[in-house]
Formats: structure tokens, C-alpha cells, sequence
């Protein structure tokens, strides 16, 4: 999804206004570091919330994602609960190839820890899918124009109408379906802290998706997810991860699937007044297919998290958050809303 811009209102590019914040973040990040390793991890520094892909093309080949570093809290139970809802099209034609996806992906993730001792916790995720004709082109359609932002793939198929289709040299075309309410993969995973600010975690994703064909992994998959941690000063929490996976190739798609899986995370949480803090979390995935010559499958996907934190005095988080594409080309989505708190 390459989109094409236009002055609106004198809006400034929001992709400009990324690239000179993530410029001059890393123009400071190296003494930012150094300082955050001399700061000791005290009290429960909450860090950023987990973010993995919703596009169905990604999440149904890597089980890859943004991990966060988890506090001891020895002899409890640990439960979060997000909901995701993304707005994806993709239009992707050429010649002898092509991909597209227009559709709404609903995702309700459930998530419960406990800590085996001190160093060890277990996790257990399971979560809901749904993939819809939606509801919200209109209002992207006036959010874009307010921006400044042309969104070519928009205009060249209808407002609410699904497809998710993937054509590849030779082959026929695959056709997936809309659904409603699926059971989608579940995963367990053993973690171990290795120091106060950085863990690694074993995650197995067994197939358990009981939706239409594209939507699950088919087969199982691991992960090993490392995240580190860092107080840079009282109000700000640095948090970055780097992840490994395997998935075995499967389906329609196997020819030019990938099995090997790399990504890496960067972000920072800005407490800024009283219990309530920012957040940005940029996020990079390897590419999930080969030799397509389709962009949207072939290339990395980039995402930026970012969004609005509220921890209350009795324990419980609450998250308002979105994710927006900052590099076009890969399997990103147009715009995913994100809803979530935990325990």
C-alpha cells in the first residue's frame, strides 16, 4: 500500500513527523541506554503493552510478536484482555500475480501468568478472530482526507465490501472467506528472567483456529522472545525486543511460504501526569513469503503502536491505543483501533 500525498489543511506528512522523531530518538538513544543500565529496577516499572501482526497473510505464518518484560509477582495470577479491531486494504496487481485484501479483522486476545518462582513464569494466550465486510471506510475515507493522506487502493474497490484473494503465477486463484466468530490459535510459553530487566520466553502456538482456511497457522510454530527493560529516569521506561520463529510451511501458499522468522522492537513509555503515560512501540518483521513479486506479501512489515496508558491505584491497566503502517509495501493494515487492560 503505497499512499500518495497532498497538502489538506496544512497538515504536516505524519510520515515525515515520524522519521524526525525516530531520528532524533536515535540520535540520543545510545547515552539514554547507558543511563537506564545504572538505574535499578525498583517497584513494578510497567513497560509497554504486547503487540503482535492482525493482518491474516502475517499472522497466519509467524508466531513473532512484541513480548514485554514481566514483573515478579510470585504466588498470583497475572490476566490481561485486548481487543483489536483493524481496517486493512491491500491492492496489490500485476500481470501475473496479484493480492488483495479488503477486509475488517476483529481479534480478542486473553492472557494469563503465573510466576513458578522468582526467575520462571508460565503464560497461556487464547484468543477470538472475525473478518468482516466492515464499517469504517467511510470514516477513513474523511480521516485521510484530513490528513492530507490519498489512499489509491481505497478508491479503486467499493466502501464495506470484503475480498481476500491471492493469485500467483501459474497457480489458480485462492479465494478465502469472510467469518464471524472464530476460535483462533492457542499458545503457551515458559519464561525465564535472566537478570531485573531482561527475560526470554519459549512460546508454542498449537493450531486450534477453527475459522476458514487463512486465518490460522495450520500447524504448530515456536518462538523465542527476548525483551529488555530500562528505567531512563523516573517518568520514562525504554522497552526493546528481539524474536526468532519457526513455522513449518502449509496449505495453499507452501511454495513460497517462509518457515524462519526474525523481528525486533523499540519503544518508550512517557509517564506525564499523575498515573496516566504515552506510549510509541515500533515494531519490524522479516518478510513471510518469497518470490511472489508481490510487495504486500515479499517485503518487511513495519508497524508503529502507540496510544494512551492509565494504571489505577487498585492494579488494574487500561490501554487506548492504534497502529498505523509508517513504511508502505509490506502486509501492514491500514488502521487497527486497540482496546485493552490487565490485572
Amino acid at each position: 500500500m503505497v499512499p500518495t500525498y497532498r497538502p489538506a489543511l496544512g497538515f504536516v506528512k505524519p510520515v515525515y513527523l515520524v522519521r524526525v522523531a525516530l531520528h532524533a530518538l536515535a540520535r540520543r538513544m545510545p547515552g539514554l541506554l547507558l543511563a537506564g543500565l545504572a538505574i535499578p529496577a525498583v517497584g513494578r516499572a510497567q513497560g509497554l503493552p504486547s503487540y503482535a501482526p492482525i493482518n491474516p497473510v502475517a499472522a497466519s505464518r509467524s508466531g513473532v510478536y512484541f513480548q514485554p518484560y514481566r514483573e515478579p509477582r510470585p504466588g498470583h495470577w497475572t490476566t490481561s484482555l485486548s481487543l483489536d479491531y483493524a481496517n486493512t486494504i491491500e491492492y496489490n496487481q500485476l500481470s501475473a500475480a496479484s493480492y488483495v485484501l479488503d477486509s475488517e479483522i476483529l481479534r480478542l486476545r486473553l492472557r494469563a501468568a503465573r510466576d513458578l518462582d522468582r526467575r520462571a513464569f508460565l503464560q497461556l494466550d487464547a484468543e477470538v478472530g472475525g473478518a468482516y465486510d466492515g464499517f469504517l471506510d467511510g470514516f477513513l475515507d474523511w480521516y485521510h482526507r484530513l490528513l492530507g493522506i490519498k489512499i489509491e487502493e481505497r478508491e479503486k474497490r467499493p466502501r464495506d465490501a470484503f475480498l481476500y484473494e491471492i493469485t500467483l503465477p501459474g497457480k489458480t486463484t485462492i479465494e478465502r472467506r469472510p467469518s464471524d466468530l472464530f476460535l483462533g490459535d492457542v499458545s503457551a510459553g515458559l519464561g525465564i528472567r535472566l537478570t531485573p530487566k531482561l527475560q526470554t520466553l519459549l512460546s508454542i502456538t498449537l493450531p486450534t483456529a477453527t475459522g476458514p482456511a487463512g486465518y490460522g497457522r495450520g500447524v504448530p510454530s515456536a518462538s523465542l522472545l527476548s525483551s529488555l527493560r530500562l528505567m531512563l529516569d523516573p517518568r520514562v521506561v525504554y522497552e526493546g525486543s528481539v524474536g526468532l520463529g519457526y513455522t513449518p510451511s502449509h496449505g495453499a501458499l507452501a511454495s513460497v511460504e517462509r518457515t524462519v522468522f526474525v523481528a525486533a522492537s523499540s519503544g518508550l513509555r512517557y509517564r506525564f501526569w499523575g498515573r496516566q503515560s504515552l506510549y510509541a512501540n515500533l515494531f519490524l518483521h522479516s518478510p513471510y513469503y518469497h518470490g511472489t513479486t508481490l510487495p504486500g506479501l515479499d517485503r518487511r512489515d513495519m508497524a508503529l503502536d502507540f496510544g494512551w496508558l492509565l494504571a489505577t491505584r487498585r492494579g488494574p491497566e487500561w490501554r487506548i491505543g492504534m497502529t498505523e503502517d509508517p513504511e508502505p509495501g509490506g502486509p501492514g493494515v491500514d488502521l487497527t483501533f486497540r482496546l485493552g487492560v490487565g490485572f
